[in-house]
């Protein structure tokens, strides 16, 4: 199982390391094949932005816990916190074994908001694993971020990490 170690790292790193890696629960399991990184008040597109709210409390929390928001009302979206407390920075979850799209994602492992601030463990029913996956440099593809238009000159930086299949 990934360790909060492993989280306590800049959030483009981190998300370029989950790649390969298992997310585990309960309901079912698979490897990680897509992510977007969020990293601080200065990213436009990232939460943090806003400083502390209600919501994103979670988000300036410690490392390897979950940040789960909903988002348009129907979809919750799965993240793991990076870095180091007091720092918004959070990967989110994009794509698992055939599951495409982060909505997809926490609809079919019934994730939801009840997640959101729990250390990323068995305690809590979902947590990653490092199952010896190894993904090299050219297999990874990095894109701009989806759906963050709003987001100005960062809706264009390539904060997105797909594993080539």
């Amino acid at each position: 199982m990934l360790q909060s170690t492993f989280f306590a790292r800049p959030v483009l790193l981190v998300a370029q390391d989950l790649l390969g890696k298992y997310l585990v629960s309960p309901r079912g399991e698979g490897m990680i094949t897509e992510v977007e990184a969020y990293d601080g008040p200065e990213d436009k597109a990232c939460h943090g932005r806003f400083g502390l709210t209600e919501r994103t409390v979670p988000m300036f929390g410690p490392p390897g816990h979950w940040y789960v928001y909903l988002v348009y009302g129907m979809y919750w979206m799965l993240n793991i916190v990076t870095d180091r407390e007091g720092y918004p920075s959070a990967v989110l979850i994009r794509g698992v074994g055939e599951w495409n799209g982060p909505g997809k994602v926490t609809n079919v492992l019934d994730i939801d908001g009840s997640l959101s601030g729990k250390k990323a463990d068995r305690t809590a029913g979902l947590w990653m694993e490092d199952r010896g996956v190894q993904v090299l440099a050219s297999q990874i593809r990095r894109t701009p971020r989806v759906g963050i238009g709003y987001a100005g000159e960062w809706k264009d930086v390539p904060y997105r990490f797909v594993l080539a299949q």
